[in-house]
């Protein structure tokens, strides 16, 4: 059998686990503390997407590498209770825009999943999948040219949405049970499209002035960040009212960046890049508290009876003073540090500095070393909300902390191998 090859790595929702596609088949790992959870292998059948839904036995897998187990323009929807799949979407182009056939095989148990069959759509070239999201009432999936949002239950297909090229298949999607919102590319470079569906709306946000090459959304769906191929900034936005919350320094060289990562409290923005570094941030108390105001979940609703009313000002001055406490309690040293130039210059030069002596640079660092090579994605522990959790596609793990209150190096305090050069991929 022929040693295994990553093909690629992603979290599950709340970075409590890890799944990798390989040349021979997938696994799953659990994060912290860092083991195996199970791993099956398909007879040197390649994946190149798994995405999972929380810990939950049912995945998305799509065919990858050299000799795919399925083919690239397929979703296969996997039960490892039953170790097979249960249904797939499979994708072709259409005389206008791209459309997907749902299929699901029916399960021996009668409670398990049902799906209903669409009828195939007309034939043309194929279509590769880039990207899948899922969250307990959705399926969605992001083509080169177009993004598809799916019932969970039937297959259904329920919205439909055209983008710019995306090769990197960008797509966010929040898990939160109480708020569905979307982000993903929109027709003009540098441009994000947000889906709030609970409100029914849509927004764009002019992140950029040059492609997009990651963002991401909170737990919640409230917050955005994005990054641009320049990799320099990253910027945190409201996905309520499309406002600008916070720009964050990365570095002055062009880097790619690999993956951005909240916070379960949006307290924290980790960002990895092809550099080496993971730079954690401190963001903001507007951006850690929000507001009722810029819930996407709840604005727009019906006016408040009194008595909710009452509760309402009382909740929002509690928030306030919360709000007052994070504030001060960021001023007596969490904060992000700015250029050493900017104060001297300040008191020479009375007229506006530009941007970069007012920079926000990174609260935390930690470096990989040489031997972690490859695309690099990092998460938030789940145990520790000052601990990192952080995978490189050389198969490599690290479990990192931050001092929350002066910040600087970070500290390795885990470290394993998830594939070890060289192994061979076997079915469990």
């Amino acid at each position: 059998m022929a040693p295994v090859e990553v093909l690629s790595i992603a979290y599950n929702q709340d970075y409590g686990c890890f799944a990798c596609g390989t040349t021979t088949g997938f696994r799953v790992y659990n994060c912290d503390p860092f083991k195996e959870t199970f791993c099956r292998g398909f007879n040197n059948g390649g994946i190149g997407i798994v995405e999972m839904l929380f810990r939950c036995n049912i995945l998305a897998i799509v065919g990858g590498g050299p000799a795919p187990k399925y083919p690239p323009t397929k979703v296969m929807i996997w039960d490892d209770h039953q170790v097979k799949c249960i249904g797939e979407l499979s994708f072709r182009s259409q005389a206008r825009g791209a459309g997907g056939r749902a299929r699901a095989r029916r399960p021996r148990c009668a409670a398990a999943w049902r799906a209903q069959r669409a009828a195939p759509p007309p034939a043309g070239p194929v279509l590769q999948v880039r990207a899948v999201r899922l969250r307990r009432d959705r399926i969605v999936v992001a083509l080169e040219h177009k993004v598809l949002t799916y019932n969970f239950a039937d297959l259904k297909l329920l919205h439909q949405i055209e983008t710019l090229g995306n090769s990197r298949g960008l797509l966010a999607l929040s898990s939160a049970a109480d708020a569905t919102v979307l982000a993903c590319p929109g027709l003009h470079t540098g441009q994000v499209r947000i889906e709030l569906y609970d409100r029914k709306q849509t927004k764009f946000i002019s992140a950029h002035n040059t492609p997009l090459v990651c963002l991401t959304l909170s737990l919640d769906g409230k917050r955005l960040a994005t990054a641009s191929d320049k990799g320099t900034l990253v910027r945190v936005w409201s996905t309520a009212d499309g406002s600008l919350l916070q720009e964050l320094r990365r570095g002055t060289e062009p880097a790619h960046v690999h993956s951005i990562a909240f916070s379960k409290h949006c307290e924290w923005l980790a960002v990895s890049s092809d550099k080496g570094t993971v730079h954690v941030f401190a963001l903001a108390p507007h951006v850690v508290t929000g507001s009722e105001e810029g819930d996407p979940a709840k604005a727009g609703d019906a006016a408040p009876a009194p008595a909710a009313a009452a509760a309402a000002a009382a909740a929002r001055q509690q928030q306030l003073q919360q709000q007052q406490e994070q504030e001060q309690q960021q001023q007596q040293g969490r904060h992000n540090p700015t250029s050493m130039l900017s104060n001297l210059v300040k008191s020479y030069v009375p007229i506006p500095l530009p941007k970069y002596f007012t920079s926000e640079w990174s609260f935390a660092q930690y470096k990989l070393t040489e031997d972690d090579t490859g695309r690099s994605l990092v998460g938030f522990a789940a145990s520790d909300p000052h601990a990192l959790v952080v995978i490189t596609q050389s198969g490599r793990y690290h479990k990192v902390s931050f001092d929350p209150a002066k910040g600087g190096p970070c500290t390795q305090t885990a470290f394993g191998c998830y594939i070890v050069a060289g192994e061979d991929d076997g079915a469990s």
